[in-house]
């Protein structure tokens, strides 16, 4: 590895990189960018070092990881784009490649998405550079720009194996707080692992910029350990508000933001971890819950099932289905399906319904969604539809403690498991705790799962809830015109024994024309 001409110079010309990040707006990213590469700052530009990495001098020689912790509209991402361009414009790597073997620049993201932002920067930094674009090899595509300095620049979605085999001059991931974390098969942690060994011939760095969010996951593990003077000298870890990234933000918009929501705010544009955004549970609690190797139970006759729907329009979010029932108080998963838009949302309510009829179910419960629609498109099926009486946020509180207690079972669904350990748990203003999946997250599966095992051992909260509240209420309207006791022993109310002789009363139903699956 050669350099063809050190950072310093390429900023300075305007025919590299001179024109990439101009003016007083940019100059802490500019300090940033020499220092990461070891270079030798001014006594103006180490005072905006120290401002946003409180360390008092800059590296000696070209750091190994570069982690920039900004909140949003600070320039990270132009940043990092001017630092990949240079590394892979103005050094020379052939001395790393066997013959023939191209080098790469990837760029990683919780989605393709989410990585075009760097990759467009990227294209924009080469092509308005007159030096820099002659070494452009015919145009680039949506995914891949091609050097003559037998560098590939590409965009990949952050997983632990696309990152494998590869020979790459550096890798920058972007957004790392919100790629799948702890909870995940894919891990930030596993695919940063994945990446560094793709850089261990090159010597390259590892770029890593994002906005902070939970204090969980690698960013903020690494903010802990190498931040600041005690820090790993070939590690260097920046952080600070937007505003102090970048001067001209508006600071109207970040007092509105700041109005509006005040915890969002401190980490969007306060550059700080959020204090009210907590792990729900942890994947080792709910892989105990998990049958191995089972997608689904068959119908059984004779045992009462449970469904809940999470239904969607088609064209954005998913439409799931889930079928429970309980044995001995506990709640076992039967069904989980799940339709990914576009779809038809009558095609699928038809083939839901044609499932809910071999488990016996013509009464199902359901998201409170658009109003009308879901209850006269199941009805024309003969489902009778519930809007459920409690927010998603209140189910997902109740299922903690059955999958703490291990009275859950489970389908092995990779889907609902990643949907399950992605819920967090935030505390808001007046310090009541809402459940919720992360931002960019889904929460479709395990919203529809969540009401169907909820509904299959009500006992275990005490009083009866949703569609088991109904088929209580009518097992009492049953019992005034057929005054009959049942033969239970007196306990008392709110007790194990008085709950599980209320569970015995519901098959009673079964001879009810108008109950829950009759």
């Amino acid at each position: 590895m050669k350099a063809l001409i050190s950072l310093r110079e390429a900023l300075a010309d305007d025919n590299l990189l001179g024109q990439a990040i101009t003016g007083e707006s940019w100059a802490i990213w500019r300090a940033l960018l020499l220092a990461s590469r070891g270079e030798a700052l001014t006594v103006e530009e180490r005072e905006l070092f120290r401002l946003v990495t409180d360390r008092d001098h800059e590296p000696d020689e070209p750091v190994e990881e570069f982690w920039a912790i900004a909140g949003r509209r600070s320039g990270k991402t132009r940043a990092a784009a001017v630092l990949g361009s240079y590394l892979a414009t103005c050094i020379d790597w052939t001395d790393c490649l066997a013959r023939g073997e191209r080098a790469s620049l990837p760029v990683l993201a919780s989605n393709t998405s989410q990585a075009s932002r760097v990759f467009e920067h990227i294209i924009g930094v080469l092509q308005y550079s007159p030096n820099l674009s002659e070494l452009l090899e015919g145009e680039p595509t949506a995914e891949c720009i091609k050097l003559s300095t037998q560098v590939d620049i590409s965009i990949k979605p952050a997983n632990f194996r696309t990152i494998r085999g590869v020979t790459a001059i550096a890798v920058i991931g972007d957004e790392l707080a919100f790629w799948q974390i702890e909870g995940s098969r894919n891990p930030d942690k596993e695919i940063l692992n994945a990446a560094r060994p793709a850089m261990a011939t090159t010597g390259g760095p590892l770029i890593v910029i994002s906005s902070p969010y939970a204090r969980r996951g690698e960013l903020y593990a690494t903010f802990k350990l190498d931040y600041g003077p005690n820090g790993d000298p070939a590690v260097l870890v920046a952080k600070g508000a937007s505003k102090t990234f970048n001067s001209e933000l508006s600071q109207k918009t970040v007092d509105r933001a700041f109005r509006r929501d005040a915890a969002s705010a401190i980490a969007e544009y306060g550059g700080e971890f959020r204090t009210d955004v907590e792990v729900f549970v942890t994947r080792e609690i709910v892989d105990a819950c998990v049958t191995p190797g089972l997608s689904e139970r068959p119908a059984v006759s004779g045992i009462k099932y449970v469904a809940f729907v999470d239904p969607s329009g088609g064209s954005a979010d998913s439409m799931t289905l889930a079928i429970a029932h309980e044995n001995a108080n506990t709640a076992v998963l039967d069904v989980v399906l799940e339709q990914k838009p576009p779809f038809s949302p009558k095609a699928v309510v038809a083939n839901f319904a044609a499932v809910l009829k071999e488990y016996g179910i013509t009464r199902i419960l359901g998201d409170r969604y658009a109003g009308e629609w879901p209850r006269e498109v199941f009805r024309s099926h003969g489902i009778i539809y519930e809007p459920a009486a409690r927010p998603k946020s209140d189910l997902y509180r109740d299922l903690l403690p059955l999958l703490n207690s291990g009275r859950v079972e489970l389908l092995e669904n990779e889907r609902l498991i990643t949907q399950i350990v992605g819920l967090e748990r935030r505390t808001g203003r007046g310090g009541k705790d809402s459940i919720d999946h992360a931002p960019g997250a889904h929460d479709d599966l395990v919203n529809s799962v969540s009401g169907a095992l909820i509904e299959c051992v009500p006992t275990f909260f005490g009083a009866g809830s949703g569609l088991f509240e109904l088929m209580r209420q009518e097992a009492e309207a049953q019992q005034k015109l057929e005054p009959t006791k049942p033969d239970l022993p007196e306990y008392a109310p709110g007790s194990v024994e008085y709950a599980s002789g209320q569970r015995r009363m519901l098959p009673t139903l079964a001879s009810n024309p108008e109950g829950y699956n009759s």
